[in-house]
């Protein structure tokens, strides 16, 4: 889910970028900074959710090992 949530956060920055550069709404604009900001959290929550998990598989399955 990691990907998914990095791309997430590129798009809100591009879009905000965009926006900015076409000098388009203010709306808009606090829209893609409120997207980006709002994806920190839910990145860093994937990011230690997938560690975790790899532990707990380490754990429970013999044959897996952790790299």
């Amino acid at each position: 889910m990691v990907p998914f949530a990095a791309a997430g956060l590129a798009a809100f920055a591009i879009a905000a970028l965009i926006v900015l550069l076409a000098d388009g709404p203010d709306r808009w604009l606090r829209i893609c900074v409120a997207g980006f900001l709002v994806g920190i959290p839910g990145l860093t929550t994937m990011i230690i959710h997938d560690r975790h998990r790899k532990q707990r598989r380490s754990i429970s399955h013999a044959e897996f090992r952790e790299n």
